[in-house]
C-alpha cells in the first residue's frame, strides 16, 4: 500500500500564505510530512466533500494533572480530548502536583507523554521551586532536559528582585518565559473583577488595573534583559492598551487570551455559577469587546483554551471557595470559530492565532501546510451546529462554562505527524 494520502475537494485554510481556496493536500504518512498542495490524486485519496482543512491547533497553557491529580486529567484523557477538539500540540503547564521543578519530574512527565499521548506534548517547567516564587529552579538543566518554556502557571512571582534574578539567568539560555500578569497585592484572595456587579453579589474582587500593573512590570523586566516573554492571558482594556505600547517597542513580547474571555463576561457568573470562576476572572462586557478588537488588530498573538480541569468536589462549593478554571480542549475550535461566524476574522487570520503564531512563539516548525512541514492537520465542518453536553466530554473533568451552550463548527478528523488520531463517525474515509 502506498504511503501517500491525498485529501481532495477540501477548502484549504493556509495561515502562512493567507488564503482560503478549494484544493488538495498530499501527505507522506511514512515520514509524517506534507508532500505539497494540489499535486493531484496521489496514493490513497479521501474526498473531503467541501469541508475545511487547516493546520492543527497549538494550545499553550494546558494543565495535565499527572502525577498527583490523575483523577482530574491524565495524559490519555487530555490527548483524547485534544484530538477530538482539533488540537494537535499541547504546551503544558508546570503547576502540577508535584510541580515540574526539577529534571527528574520533567523526565517522568516526558516519558508518560510519549507512552500515552496521541498528540504532541511540549512541557513547560516551573520558574521557581514548587511554584512558590521564592527559589529559582535549575533552569539550565531543565532547558537542556527539554522544557519548552518556563512558567509558574497561574501564579505571578511577587518579589520583583527574585523575578529579575530568575529572568537574568534564563536570558543566558534564550528561554521563553510565560507570565501570568497580575499584581498579587491587588488580586490575591479575590474571585471576580471589581465592578457594580461583584459588589451587588458580595464577591471579593480586584480592580482591572491589577493586570496592567502586572503586565507593565513583567514587560519592563523582559525588555531590560532582552528576553522572550509571553503573557498567557491579557483580558482587560487597560492591559491591552499597555500591551500595544509594549509591542511597538519590543518584538520579543507576545500575548494570548482564552476562548472564555472573548465570549463570556462577568454577568455570566449569574447566580454564583462556579464553572465561570476563572483566573483571571471574567471581565466587563466593554473589556470583552476591547479584547475582540485586540484579536482583530493583532495585539493578541494567540488564542488558547487555558484548559484547567477541576473535579466536581472542587467546584460544588460556595463561589468564593470553589476552585478556579475551566476545561476547553474540546471547545476551543467551535468557540474560536465564533469570531468567523460573527464576521470578526477571516479563517486564515483565525488560524494564525490558533496555529501559526503559537508555533512562532515556540520557535517550532509547525502550524503551516507548507511542503515538508509536519503533517499536523484537521478537517472540520464549519457550519455544523453543536450543543455542548459536559457529560459527553472525554476530559475526566467536566467543568466547562459552555455546558448547554450552542456553538457552530465540528471537528471531523485530526492528523498528527501523518497519523490519523481522531475521526468522527460522520466523516467517510472512502
Amino acid at each position: 500500500m502506498s504511503d501517500l494520502l491525498t485529501f481532495y475537494n477540501a477548502i484549504i485554510i493556509d495561515p502562512l500564505n493567507e488564503f482560503e481556496a478549494l484544493g488538495s493536500i498530499t501527505v507522506d504518512t511514512k515520514d509524517g510530512k506534507i508532500l505539497g498542495q494540489n499535486l493531484g490524486l496521489q496514493g490513497r485519496s479521501i474526498n473531503c466533500n467541501g469541508m475545511h482543512l487547516a493546520p492543527g491547533i497549538i494550545d499553550i497553557g494546558v494543565k495535565i494533572c499527572e502525577p498527583g491529580e490523575r483523577h482530574k486529567e491524565s495524559f490519555r484523557s487530555a490527548s483524547e480530548s485534544a484530538s477530538i477538539g482539533g488540537v494537535t500540540t499541547l504546551v503544558t503547564r508546570a503547576d502540577t502536583k508535584p510541580a515540574i521543578d526539577n529534571p527528574e519530574i520533567l523526565e517522568f512527565f516526558k516519558k508518560r507523554a510519549l507512552d500515552t499521548s496521541q498528540v504532541r506534548i511540549f512541557p513547560s517547567a516551573a520558574i521557581t521551586k514548587k511554584t512558590k516564587g521564592k527559589t529559582m529552579t535549575e533552569i539550565g538543566f531543565l532547558n537542556e532536559g527539554g522544557a519548552i518554556a518556563f512558567s509558574d502557571g497561574l501564579k505571578a512571582i511577587v518579589d520583583t528582585k527574585i523575578y529579575y534574578q530568575v529572568l537574568k539567568y534564563a536570558a543566558d539560555f534564550e528561554a521563553l518565559i510565560i507570565g501570568h500578569p497580575q499584581d498579587n497585592s491587588l488580586s490575591k484572595k479575590t474571585s471576580a473583577t471589581k465592578s457594580i456587579f461583584s459588589s451587588l453579589k458580595g464577591i471579593s474582587s480586584s480592580p482591572d488595573i491589577s493586570e496592567k500593573i502586572g503586565l507593565e512590570r513583567d514587560v519592563a523586566l523582559a525588555e531590560n534583559l532582552s528576553i522572550r516573554y509571553h503573557a498567557d492571558q491579557v483580558t482587560t482594556k487597560k492591559g491591552l492598551e499597555s500591551l500595544r505600547l509594549s509591542k511597538q517597542r519590543n518584538n520579543n513580547i507576545t500575548a494570548g487570551t482564552s476562548i472564555h474571555h472573548f465570549i463570556f463576561n462577568e454577568l455570566d457568573i449569574g447566580n454564583y455559577r462556579t464553572f465561570f470562576k476563572l483566573k483571571p476572572p471574567l471581565r466587563s462586557n466593554s473589556d470583552r469587546e476591547a479584547l475582540i478588537e485586540a484579536i482583530k488588530d493583532g495585539t493578541i498573538d494567540n488564542i488558547c483554551s487555558m484548559h484547567t480541569p477541576q473535579d466536581e468536589e472542587s467546584k460544588r462549593l460556595p463561589y468564593e471557595e470553589a476552585a478556579f478554571g475551566a476545561v476547553g480542549l474540546e471547545t476551543i475550535l467551535p468557540a474560536s470559530l465564533s469570531l468567523y461566524h460573527n464576521k470578526d476574522l477571516e479563517l486564515f487570520k483565525l488560524f494564525q492565532l490558533l496555529s501559526l503564531n503559537p508555533a512562532k512563539i515556540l520557535q517550532k516548525s509547525l502550524g503551516t501546510l507548507t511542503k515538508h512541514s509536519p503533517a499536523d492537520l484537521i478537517i472540520f465542518d464549519l457550519n455544523k451546529p453543536i450543543k455542548v453536553d459536559r457529560f459527553k466530554l472525554k476530559s475526566k473533568s467536566k467543568n466547562t462554562p459552555f455546558d448547554g451552550f450552542n456553538l457552530q463548527g465540528e471537528n471531523l478528523l485530526t492528523m498528527v505527524n501523518g497519523n490519523i488520531v481522531f475521526k468522527s463517525h460522520s466523516f467517510n474515509l472512502g
